[in-house]
């Protein structure tokens, strides 16, 4: 396994991992996640009464500076040119909460993996601090990555 380990070197010291003969290929990577909430605190979501004001506008906001930063908060991310990000936040009464999906794409050397799974992390904890104030037993859950495109190792779609 650790010889599929791609930031780590012979000697087993980390490094940024060497992209420049890679191909630019369309990249595209979907992740998401959700918050878990009472359905009290998802109420003031849909209603536009939080203290803090537009939970779900501030944290669309908070999740596409999230994946534009990734390369300054994970050590060995290379920066890159970002051409997109979306983020879908939907209220589900199943939850209660907040579903979190974000779409990251780029035309470049590498995926935009962590991109996409930062935006989520970051629209989900800004979810939480807005909320504080009415529950502080918010859960942040199932942040994980649905599929990607591009490069050298293709298509991926998480099973269901």
């Amino acid at each position: 396994m650790t010889d599929k380990l791609t930031h780590f070197d012979a000697a087993g010291q980390a490094h940024m991992v060497d992209v420049s003969g890679k191909p630019v290929t369309d990249r595209t990577a979907i992740a998401t996640g959700c918050v878990v909430m009472e359905p009290a605190t998802l109420a003031l979501v849909r209603e536009g009464t939080a203290k803090k004001g537009d939970v779900l506008g501030i944290a669309r906001l908070a999740g596409i500076m999230g994946a534009k930063k990734t390369a300054e908060l994970i050590p060995l991310c290379h920066p890159l040119p970002i051409t997109k990000v979306s983020l879908d936040l939907t209220c589900d009464d199943d939850l209660p909460g907040v579903r979190v999906t974000a779409t990251v794409k780029t035309s470049g050397q590498t995926g935009v993996e962590m991109e996409a799974l930062t935006a989520v992390s970051v629209a989900s904890l800004t979810i939480y601090d807005m909320l504080k104030a009415a529950e502080k037993g918010m859960r942040i859950e199932g942040i994980h990555l649905l599929a990607k495109s591009g490069g050298k190792s293709g298509t991926y779609e998480a099973n269901s």
